[in-house]
């Protein structure tokens, strides 16, 4: 009668940890026969867990935008053309196939951080500047499934990149097919392979030390991102309104000021006229120049932070999926002492932990992978616009100040 105990059960039907099908994984109620194809490996790197790397990694490029129409024209859509390396097909895919991938992937992987998509917008869909945008926040998302080892390979993501966009037939195949997926919820933990052998159990203090740090890490990081988000949006929002008007106002000035001293007919005074009218040209000019400027430097820097934004709001929910199954674990150890449970079950909840402990684990080095080469080249890209940016404004400084040369 002692033995039959189980681990209680968490009363909350609505938690992270009972709807992604950890809860059901770890209690040994999950069972499925995983295929070879759906397998995933953990392996031990030099940082410790990680997912093991795509043995043919590959990119996808986003393009040409265009407006697409269907029902003899009654509806229009945009249509992003897609050009994966590992198969050099185009394809053509709307907004809405990617939000329905995006959910099929979201539902899946409930330890993996799939990257949101760029918001919806109800009006203006089809104006430039909204397009391009969205554009360039799907190329951002793109890179990031490309990059992920376990979303890369993933059936569903290659169905999207790889059926022709002419084949309604084989896109709709393909589809029932991932929605009909059974390795999602308390099967997917199924289908995770970790390393066996000498340190192939985690220690749990140390797992839970890690992850709390990481918490405490995103929390942060999300502070931080939203701060510098509305820095980057206000300093922006001045450069394409106030600094342009304010330069554009000392140009006028300076034009006022030649424009009196064209009054004097002297011919000697004419060169200096000419230069101070040219002054006032390259204030103007300079004003333009700030207000572009943040299309090319600071927008890219919110374009990042927007998706890492995404993938902050991800990692409660992955984290309280590893924290319910240490929970289980500490309350099957009570049950042995107590005598209420057998040790062989305990050491299955404990096994079962472990696998999830991969993952997490695995999952919180791939973010940080990620997020030290995306920040590296993102500043390095604002720094050198940046510099470009005042290279310019120099370079009309110069030109101005050498007109006086020859007064």
């Amino acid at each position: 009668a002692k033995s039959s105990a189980t681990v209680s059960r968490n009363l909350n039907r609505f938690s992270t940890f009972v709807k992604s099908g950890g809860e059901a994984f770890v209690l040994g109620e999950a069972s499925g026969f995983v295929k070879d194809g759906d397998k995933l490996c953990v392996v031990l790197g030099p940082r410790g867990p990680e997912w093991q790397e795509n043995p043919y990694p590959f990119q996808c490029s986003i393009e040409d935008p265009t407006k697409q129409t269907k029902f003899k024209g009654m509806k229009s859509y945009i249509a992003y053309k897609l050009v994966p390396s590992h198969t050099g097909q185009q394809v053509h895919r709307r907004y809405k196939h990617f939000d329905w991938l995006y959910g099929r992937l979201a539902e899946k992987f409930p330890v993996i951080s799939v990257p949101h998509l760029p918001e919806k917008q109800a009006t203006g869909r089809f104006e430039e500047d909204f397009i391009s945008k969205r554009r360039k926040g799907l190329a951002w998302w793109m890179d990031h499934m490309c990059s992920h080892p376990v979303l890369a390979q993933c059936d569903a993501f290659q169905h999207f990149l790889s059926c022709p966009s002419t084949d309604e037939k084989a896109w709709k195949q393909g589809k029932r097919k991932a929605e009909k997926d059974e390795m999602v919820g308390a099967n997917f933990f199924l289908t995770i392979s970790v390393p066996t052998g000498p340190g192939a159990i985690l220690d749990l203090q140390e797992v839970e030390s890690q992850v709390d740090g990481f918490k405490a890490f995103t929390k942060k990081m999300d502070e931080s991102a939203l701060q510098l988000n509305h820095t980057a949006n206000e300093f922006a929002r001045k450069q394409v309104t106030g600094f342009k008007k304010e330069y554009q106002k000392v140009g006028h000035s300076f034009k006022c000021l030649s424009q009196a001293f064209e009054l004097d007919q002297q011919a000697f005074s004419a060169g200096l006229n000419q230069a101070i009218a040219f002054t006032a040209e390259a204030y103007d000019a300079i004003g333009d120049l700030f207000a572009d400027q943040p299309r090319l430097d600071l927008d890219p820097v919110m374009d990042l932070l927007a998706l890492y934004q995404g993938h902050l709001a991800n990692f409660p929910d992955i984290i309280h999926v590893q924290k319910g199954a240490l929970t289980k674990v500490k309350e099957s150890k009570r049950h042995v002492e107590e005598g209420k449970m057998e040790l062989q079950k305990a050491d299955g909840i404990q096994e079962r932990c472990n696998i999830i402990s991969f993952a997490t684990l695995a999952e919180i080095n791939h973010f940080h992978k990620i997020r030290v080469r995306d920040f590296k080249s993102q500043m390095q890209h604002f720094l050198q616009q940046q510099i470009l940016f005042f290279q310019k404004v120099t370079q009309k400084l110069e030109e101005a100040l050498h007109k006086y040369d020859s007064v």
